[in-house]
């Protein structure tokens, strides 16, 4: 049962409730009850709800907005019910985060989110109405920033004070200020988390060469563009494909698959792969862990332009599925393959010699996404690292033995813990016994750039960073297969 039918069962109340509310509420609680991902169900419920486009954004501010800074409010409702939210029904919880977020972080008149939240609490718990009215007039007669002091009194330390006030996981803060420790820039870990709770640019991806795309050529001039149904769109800061526009959705849906959305960082980790040398016509190309299928786009044209060809492989149907759907608008044909990327046929996917060019966009915590995927920093835990590391070598070990000779892996993360890029990366390499060189990495992706990029680290890697590139958090690594010994044996 969805969660928006779960509310409507629970209860009545006479109120009108905005449907902006609503539909916040609804993803809410299926976020939390089944575990439904907000940028996918959020679109759906607004569509379903006949939002205009005011209401739409409304509701979209509500939903990101409450889930980015959950942590932050739940610490909140604690103080002001003096209850832990523990012992707060679960669909009420939900209630009084929205109504937290406009008293705390929106303009909105504070008669306005109480009144609203009470009705929708009552439709949700009746006997809850009057808790929730209690709570949300107790918060209102707070400023935000007496909050934040509130909130920050109850910190064990200074990691656990930063995880309270930018509502991340303390061990999420603590993996973040490793990794920018590496690069001698710790003192940017505020900013990155803040970059986190900010509202994402949306970005397209202007797929090259194909008909109505803005960049006639693997090029690309960088002059602003009309799309097809007549958007100007103005060139990206960094990818060579990216583009901006005052409404990217409707552009998007208006392209037939040409353009698309896509964060610029995903865009530049597939063009790292494309471009990190020429291609030669007949090359064979792996996507090896496709899903949901943007990268595998990018490839799909770039294989166009150069006289490639491209299979993806997806270990789960459902996803293989989206990446179908998302390279319709290509015209060339892709193998796309359901089956475990640990285990290669090369003969049955048509490279009894190896792959030429390989992207290994490994399964992470994905803790480089987290401005888009705000619920994913309260789904991951320490534990997935191990679990997920391991994964990413055994993956890196079979991208490596399908390999042609010559041939190059872009290994990808969209995280930038450090055991799944530098951890997972130095071990496979030591594993790979001299088969793989690595990559001038940062090289490859600063000549792809409009514009320069602020990178720091060792040349054979790039990470990129929300709060200094205005991407999502991507790790990507070149390397090449060498030697005679390269030769790839069917699997």
């Amino acid at each position: 049962m969805s969660g928006g039918a779960r509310s409507n069962s629970r209860g009545g109340g006479t109120e009108r409730v905005s449907p902006a509310r609503r539909v916040a509420f609804e993803v809410l609680e299926a976020v939390r009850a089944d575990e439904a991902y907000a940028n996918l169900l959020l679109p759906t419920r607004i569509s379903r709800a006949g939002l205009n486009r005011a209401d739409a954004a409304f509701a979209t501010e509500l939903t990101y907005g409450t889930l980015r800074m959950m942590g932050f409010y739940d610490l909140v409702i604690e103080l002001a019910a003096d209850r832990p939210t523990e012992r707060i029904d679960p669909g009420v919880l939900d209630v009084l985060r929205l109504g937290v977020h406009q008293l705390l972080a929106t303009r909105v008149p504070t008669h306005a989110a109480v009144y609203e939240q009470v009705a929708l609490a009552r439709k949700v718990a009746p006997k809850a109405a009057g808790f929730a009215n209690a709570v949300l007039r107790t918060v209102s007669r707070t400023s935000a920033e007496s909050w934040r002091e509130l909130v920050a009194e109850g910190a064990a330390d200074g990691d656990d004070r930063l995880a309270r006030l930018s509502s991340h996981p303390a061990w999420i803060v603590r993996a973040f200020r490793t990794a920018l420790a590496r690069e001698g820039r710790e003192s940017e870990l505020e900013a990155l988390l803040e970059a986190d709770n900010d509202s994402p640019r949306v970005n397209l991806a202007v797929l090259p060469g194909l008909e109505g795309g803005r960049e006639g050529d693997r090029d690309g001039n960088g002059e602003e563009a009309e799309s097809d149904d007549g958007a100007m769109l103005e060139p990206d800061r960094y990818s060579p494909i990216g583009a901006v526009t005052d409404d990217p959705i409707g552009v998007a849906r208006a392209s037939g698959g040409r353009i698309r959305v896509q964060d610029e960082g995903s865009q530049l980790a597939a063009l790292a792969l494309t471009r990190a040398a020429p291609i030669a016509p007949g090359e064979r190309w792996l996507d090896l862990c496709a899903g949901p299928g943007g990268k595998t786009a990018v490839l799909a044209a770039e294989a166009l332009a150069g006289g490639a060809s491209v299979v993806a492989n997806e270990a789960v149907p459902a996803r293989a599925d989206l990446v179908r759907n998302a390279i319709a608008g290509v015209p060339i044909e892709v193998d796309v393959r359901v089956g475990d990327g640990r285990d290669l046929d090369l003969t049955a996917l048509g490279a009894p010699g190896g792959f030429d060019r390989i992207l290994l966009d490994a399964p992470c915590t994905g803790l480089g996404a987290l401005r888009r995927r705000p619920e994913a920093r309260w789904r991951k835990s320490p534990a997935d690292v191990a679990e997920l590391t391991k994964l990413q070598g055994d993956l890196f070990d079979a991208a490596v033995g399908a390999l042609a000779p010559g041939g190059i892996l872009a290994y990808v993360t969209c995280s930038p813990h450090t055991a799944e890029t530098h951890g997972t990366l130095g071990a496979a390499l030591a594993r790979s016994d001299e088969r793989v060189e690595q990559l001038d990495t940062r090289a490859v992706v600063e000549a792809l750039s409009r514009h320069p990029l602020d990178l720091a680290g060792d040349s054979a890697t790039v990470q990129l960073w929300p709060h200094r590139h205005g991407t999502d958090a991507m790790f990507i690594a070149l390397v090449r297969r060498t030697g005679a010994d390269a030769a790839v044996a069917d699997r």
